[in-house]
């Protein structure tokens, strides 16, 4: 799946986040993500952002450059005449699995219970973009959650040991 943009905004009528994204096949995905599912995912994803990852050689064909380089956070949205694979409706997301690959890969499984799911792959630079606009989105929504980079897990919870001989995994959030 080839991203073409990545939006996040605040819902007022639903209080929710709504994270969009969009391909350069034309579809959308959404997803719904609350005020504490999002305060569960946070740790999770400074893990990713803050553990050190491997960059790809940078090719010297300009052509052949990553697209996320060239990525700017000033253009609308683009919605016109989108496919919804998964359906109109946002999905609700009441689980995650971060899985960071060798390849400095991320992975990020949005899933509604056991209904829906999605998957995300990003590169760092775009998972540091996607945490800038969370920041961004709560902010705007005024939630009163602090999202820094500070601290990385909860007090409450004891973060998910990395498997060993194989991609890292950063568990399963319900």
């Amino acid at each position: 799946m080839q991203l073409r943009q990545i939006q996040v905004a605040h819902d007022s009528v639903q209080d929710r986040l709504i994270l969009r994204v969009a391909t350069q096949a034309n579809e959308e995905f959404r997803i719904f993500l609350t005020r504490r599912f999002l305060r569960k995912l946070w740790p999770r994803l400074v893990d990713m952002v803050a553990a050190p990852l491997v960059i790809p050689a940078m090719d010297s064909n300009p052509e052949a450059a990553d697209s996320s380089a060239n990525t700017t956070f000033d253009e609308p949205f683009r919605d016109a005449d989108s496919i919804f694979p998964l359906g109109a409706t946002p999905l609700l997301s009441s689980e995650c699995q971060l899985t960071k690959h060798s390849d400095g890969a991320i992975h990020l499984t949005f899933r509604e219970g056991r209904e829906r799911s999605f998957n995300l792959v990003l590169d760092a630079g775009l998972l540091q973009a996607l945490c800038a606009m969370l920041r961004a989105a709560v902010d705007k929504a005024q939630w009163d959650l602090t999202l820094d980079y500070g601290s990385t897990a909860p007090a409450a919870e004891t973060p998910v040991p990395p498997l060993t001989g194989g991609p890292e995994k950063h568990g399963l959030l319900h």
